[in-house]
């Protein structure tokens, strides 16, 4: 098989393809045949050794793909050779075939999707579902302000903020994205280049604020959002796509009554409360079925031009995901 492989650490151009053996599944795992596989923010660090966690060079990088069962280990109860499906794997998802743990595959890929749908379906929906349901607990006529709204993991929570009966508040950096964002739910936008998006919500919710902010960009926007905040708002540590950490004042946390969440969907499920990964076997599959969460793909790639698929999310050329499809 060919894939994609990181030999050094530095930007996308340490990227090249390889011939490697196919793997085989061991007793509790799963061969899948890749149809595509998405690019995520932590891949990009991953290349220079940025994210948290530091797989070992040389490494095949992807952390969620799409593709057909092909074959299934002995202990295997759930899936079997022709399914199509969606998979998680850490990492691994950038070659024409993966090895993954049984527990990795998520679900059957939905009727009608296309594999780089449902390879770009697997992070955003947990981590919007994590935050908003399990650890927001948004309710419907509640206002969700949600930052990096173009992006995978904010449009994810636009769709489900939306379905959940949230007036739903997204902001960011370009018109014509925004308009995407609109589209697959958002009730406003604000463009914070244009605008100030503080001033913005302030009037858009009669000076009131806002009951949840979701927040993958960190940095100065979250230390923003505080002032945006209602009385006992919870805001959701997503991310740091910006590139570095918030500095959130306490007294402003103090006299608003605010809860500051933390968001790892797959180490809290991993290390934390496996029990809550019964909501991703049973709540995903079925609200995909709904059409809710359903990636919006801008930009697909061949593998040979695996490099300029990461160059487009680091140039913040994507709206919702970028995908590499592999050959059929």
């Amino acid at each position: 098989m060919r894939a994609i492989v990181c030999d050094r650490l530095g930007d996308p151009s340490v990227l090249k393809i390889e011939e490697r053996p196919i793997p085989q599944p061991g007793p509790a795992e799963v061969l899948i045949k890749v149809g595509a596989a998405s690019v995520n923010f932590p891949d990009v660090l991953m290349l220079s050794a940025g994210y948290q966690h530091k797989p070992e060079l040389p490494f095949i990088p992807g952390m969620e793909g799409a593709g057909t069962v092909a074959a299934v280990g002995a202990e295997v109860k759930d899936w079997r050779a022709g399914d199509k499906v969606i998979f998680g794997v850490r990492p691994g998802a950038m070659a024409e075939y993966a090895r993954v743990a049984a527990g990795g595959v998520l679900m059957h890929l939905p009727e009608g999707w296309s594999f780089a749908e449902g390879s770009a379906f697997r992070v955003g929906a947990t981590t919007a579902f994590h935050s908003l349901v399990h650890r927001a607990q948004l309710k419907g006529g509640e206002v969700l302000l949600v930052h990096g709204a173009s992006g995978g993991v904010g449009m994810a929570a636009v769709q489900l903020g939306s379905h959940i009966g949230a007036r739903v508040i997204a902001t960011g950096g370009d018109d014509a994205r925004l308009a995407v964002v609109k589209a697959n739910g958002a009730d406003d936008v604000v463009n914070y280049h244009t605008a100030d998006f503080v001033a913005v919500v302030k009037e858009l919710t009669g000076g009131k604020g806002v009951d949840v902010v979701y927040d993958p960009v960190g940095g100065e926007v979250l230390e923003k959002s505080v002032r945006v905040a209602a009385y006992g708002a919870r805001l959701l540590v997503v991310g740091f796509t910006s590139g570095g950490p918030s500095k959130l004042m306490s007294n402003h946390i103090l006299i608003k009554g605010l809860t500051i969440l933390g968001v790892r969907a797959g180490e809290t499920i991993r290390r934390h409360s496996p029990e809550l990964g019964r909501d991703y076997a049973n709540e995903l599959p079925r609200l995909a079925g709904l059409g809710v969460m359903r990636p919006h793909i801008s930009h697909r790639f061949p593998m040979e031009r695996a490099a300029d698929a990461f160059r487009a999310l680091i140039d913040r050329q994507v709206v919702g995901k970028a995908v590499i499809e592999m050959p059929v």
